[in-house]
């Protein structure tokens, strides 16, 4: 397995802007949310489970995914959250890992947004941390879908803090800037985890 960086951060942080600049310097990208959105298509067996468990009102009228719904379940009940969460962590996770295995780049970047509150990042090599201020993930979330402020700080309300991110991460970049300041960061990073690759698997040969 190539030496691994789990990438973190709150919604609307920009994770998934930064995983693409790494992406298009050929770095192999695991993500969890792409294997979760994967996993609950119709006839998985994960939605399958949910639909057990929820009844009808998980599903469209289509058969698919009702996610409105069940972030409503997410966010409103503790009981059903962690029993979501039950069932649905452990498949990624084997599925991110088996994808791990695999990667071919020098380094890998597995994307994973509930890292602290999973407890994940004993798993990896090293912690990068997209941080924004609170605000600022407000208002990017908002203008990228269709979800209210107050459901936003409901989502963030329960998931781990900043400063909890902040005191796993063995590097952060601040994206509160443009685009150009963000791509400077992650080249330069990009350089940084090269040499780190290179070093390690040096070191195992």
């Amino acid at each position: 397995m190539s030496y691994t960086i789990a990438l973190t951060g709150g919604i609307g942080s920009g994770k998934s802007t930064v995983a693409h600049i790494f992406s298009n310097l050929g770095i192999n990208i695991i993500d969890s949310d792409m294997i979760a959105r994967q996993i609950l298509t119709p006839g998985q067996p994960a939605l399958l489970a949910l639909h057990a468990y929820f009844g009808n009102d998980i599903l469209m009228q289509n058969g698919f995914l009702n996610r409105v719904f069940l972030r409503d379940k997410i966010c409103n009940s503790i009981n059903d959250r962690e029993w979501i969460n039950n069932l649905l962590h452990p498949i990624i996770r084997r599925i991110a890992y088996k994808q791990l295995l695999y990667s071919r780049s020098m380094w890998s970047l597995w994307v994973v947004p509930l890292l602290v509150e999973n407890c994940l990042q004993n798993y990896v090599d090293r912690v990068l941390l997209v941080d924004v201020d609170p605000i600022i993930q407000v208002d990017r979330t908002m203008m990228r879908g269709n979800i209210q402020s107050e459901h936003i700080e409901k989502i963030m309300s329960i998931q781990a803090d900043r400063f909890a991110r902040m005191s796993v991460a063995d590097d952060i970049i601040d994206n509160s800037g443009s685009l150009d300041t963000l791509k400077t960061k992650v080249f330069a990073l990009h350089k940084y985890y090269l040499s780190l690759a290179k070093s390690r698997n040096n070191y195992v040969l």
